[in-house]
């Protein structure tokens, strides 16, 4: 009698594969990745402003022209240890952020924001403070910075992180008409707004859970939150790009999912899903809302000093109902 094949035993403590990954390449290694692919065979597709995008056995590789490298797929980390790292990057670092980078696994708190180049809805900042056991969990999870990861599985992480126990997370942010009236007051400035939320948010969390040291994304070159955060004892250090700490990925994931919510709320105000960010398509959703509720209430769903805000209401002829004034050229930060 023949046998059945034994299914295979799953580990519900093993940790998960991670199915996505980035890098920055010089051209150098850009150009090698993508001769070593062509040497495989495999199959290109295209994508905007990419050099190359290749789809392999169970894993796609596209390498941007800016130098980006996103490796995705269910054999994301069989491609960087077996392809990557020993032929373009000439070392192992996949799978050794502990060894390289051992104070993320420290106790302390990571900061980011949500929504600050986003034309529709509330800056949003947000404070984890967390232990290594908290930490190791949540690489285990999948948590990385929110800017790769979709919205639905935004909420289902948010929710792994509040649920989590003995950790700290505090947000806080303006409803929009709140925003508008105090980025309409004379020299306004979004960085300093944004300073004061993250000083906002971080003392609350430290009121829950106290650590020595906490890491924010840094989103000024000056240490605008330090005006606002005043601790002598607490060791607050800045970084760009600081997401690779597990601590601040989950703080830009609670920003984020806070974000998401928000805009839901503003959605069905509309009476359609508002787009993210300040594509064609969203001026042309503010251009709705101006003919569907008034230039009156545009401040209800969008930033009033972006530059995108003065057009749509100039276009429209409705500078004489909201008097926006042109604003000068502004740079997001994120």
């Amino acid at each position: 009698m023949a046998r059945g094949k034994k299914k295979a035993v799953v580990d519900p403590d093993a940790p998960k594969k991670k199915t996505m990954y980035t890098h920055k390449l010089s051209q150098e290694q850009l150009d090698k990745l993508q001769h070593i692919l062509e040497m495989k065979m495999w199959e290109t597709y295209e994508v905007e402003y990419a050099q190359f995008g290749f789809k392999g056995p169970k894993v796609n590789v596209v390498g941007y022209k800016s130098g980006k490298l996103v490796v995705q797929g269910k054999e994301t980390e069989d491609f960087v240890i077996n392809t990557l790292e020993p032929e373009v990057l000439g070392e192992a670092r996949f799978g050794y952020d502990e060894v390289y980078h051992p104070e993320w696994f420290e106790s302390h708190a990571g900061m980011d924001e949500s929504g600050k180049g986003d034309l529709f809805g509330p800056v949003v900042t947000a404070c984890v403070i967390a232990d290594k056991v908290h930490i190791d969990q949540w690489v285990k999870e999948g948590i990385r910075d929110s800017k790769t990861i979709t919205d639905g599985r935004i909420l289902k992480l948010d929710k792994i992180i509040r649920e989590t126990k003995g950790i700290s997370v505090e947000t806080c942010f303006c409803g929009m008409p709140k925003y508008n009236e105090l980025m309409g007051k004379p020299r306004a400035n979004l960085n300093l707004l944004l300073a004061w939320q993250h000083a906002k948010s971080l003392t609350a969390a430290l009121k829950k859970k106290r650590v020595p040291w906490g890491m924010l994304d840094q989103f000024s070159k000056q240490d605008l939150v330090g005006r606002y955060f005043k601790d002598p004892k607490f060791d607050l250090r800045m970084q760009t790009k600081a997401e690779e700490d597990p601590v601040v990925a989950a703080a830009s994931v609670v920003a984020r999912a806070e974000y998401v919510r928000y805009m839901d709320s503003l959605s069905k105000k509309f009476g359609d899903t508002l787009g993210k960010g300040a594509s064609a398509k969203v001026k042309a959703q503010a251009s709705e809302i101006l003919q569907k509720f008034g230039p009156e209430r545009l401040g209800e769903f969008a930033k009033l000093h972006f530059k995108t805000s003065y057009e749509v209401v100039k276009d429209a002829g409705m500078l004489d109902r909201l008097p926006l004034k042109e604003p000068k050229v502004f740079k997001f930060g994120k």
